[in-house]
């Protein structure tokens, strides 16, 4: 099982602390380093300054949202920092939900989210492969554009910069059961947001049809500490916001996946409060003990022996965020990674 670092997205401003903890994960051996987007801080940026003050770990977005940019202008972004940084890029996409489409991008949220991002992803490896002009009759991405309201002028183009890789991975942060299965099929690896290794079933029909070689790379909060309790409630907070926040009330998939996890109630509790301001309220209503399946927090001892059913699974790669470098040290002690 790799090792990588998910610094997420800034909040106010950016980390100062970010590109240390980078530093110290490619010294420490971890195999990647990964950034995000909300509707703040983009993630290719980051990710392009962490290029520059390193020299081997790999370098991923978890997630560039399709919203934020056409496919092509994302495999424009993928394909020119595979080349500046030397062919570390691996290109995490996800579809946000209506919330953040509509309200953020100013775009109507795909009515077939699966087909968007089939076509999406299409059209990027066609732009990596540049085996021909891109062509695609899509709903949602034609290329080129023919619909009523254009000019008729458009003509199917390739890029003028050769790809380093045609290969380069693509990633999906899929969560409804039917995106995971899709995503075992046109993608090279799946980014869950909440993996939890005691309840590997949740996901076993949806990955039944993975090939060999496919990423499995879901996000965990890290922290070694003494408390637990104390050491949980920063994961409590993102899943209130997750949960509550990120998406409306009949429409939330953070929600909907926390109640295929056996939680229904208390998420739907989550929303209700969130929905009515209470926002600690609803933080405190994030069950202990869901926050502690999907994380590692703890003394080192707890963390080492719960770190044994993670390794159990299909995952590949552990995405840690986590808030020190003492964290990111023992981690890479207990799996066993390589120092540089």
């Amino acid at each position: 099982m790799r090792l990588g670092l998910a610094l997420g997205y800034w909040g106010r401003g950016p980390n100062p602390g970010h590109l240390e903890l980078a530093q110290e994960a490619e010294r420490l051996g971890y195999d990647s380093v990964w950034t995000a987007e909300a509707w703040g801080s983009d993630a290719f940026t980051p990710l392009t300054w962490i290029a520059a003050h390193t020299s081997r770990i790999r370098l991923g977005t978890a997630v560039a949202q399709m919203a934020a940019r056409t496919p092509t202008a994302t495999a424009m972004h993928a394909l020119t920092l595979d080349h500046l940084s030397g062919g570390r890029m691996m290109l995490g996409l996800g579809l946000s939900g209506p919330q953040v489409v509509e309200g953020w991008y100013g775009r109507p949220f795909p009515s077939s989210p699966l087909t968007a991002t089939r076509e999406y992803v299409e059209v990027i490896r066609q732009v990596l492969r540049r085996g021909a002009p891109v062509e695609l009759d899509g709903r949602f991405h034609p290329h080129p554009y023919r619909g009523a309201d254009g000019t008729g002028l458009g003509k199917p183009l390739k890029p003028i910069t050769h790809p380093l890789r045609a290969d380069l991975p693509v990633l999906l942060g899929a969560e409804g059961p039917k995106n995971i299965a899709q995503t075992t099929r046109i993608a090279d690896g799946w980014l869950p947001l909440y993996w939890s290794p005691t309840r590997l079933d949740a996901y076993e029909a949806s990955l039944a049809g993975a090939p060999e070689g496919f990423t499995v790379a879901p996000m965990v909060r890290a922290h070694v500490c003494a408390d637990v309790a104390e050491g949980l409630l920063p994961v409590k907070a993102m899943l209130g916001f997750y949960i509550g926040g990120m998406g409306h009330a009949a429409r939330n998939f953070h929600a909907d996946l926390m109640a295929r996890m056996g939680y229904e109630a208390e998420a739907r509790r989550i929303q209700a409060l969130f929905g009515e301001g209470r926002r600690e309220e609803a933080v405190r209503a994030v069950p202990d003990a869901f926050a502690d399946e999907i994380s590692l927090v703890g003394p080192r001892e707890r963390i080492a022996e719960r770190l044994e059913s993670w390794r159990k699974g299909p995952v590949t790669d552990l995405l840690v965020t986590s808030p020190d470098l003492t964290t990111l040290r023992v981690l890479a002690e207990l799996v066993g990674v390589s120092r540089r």
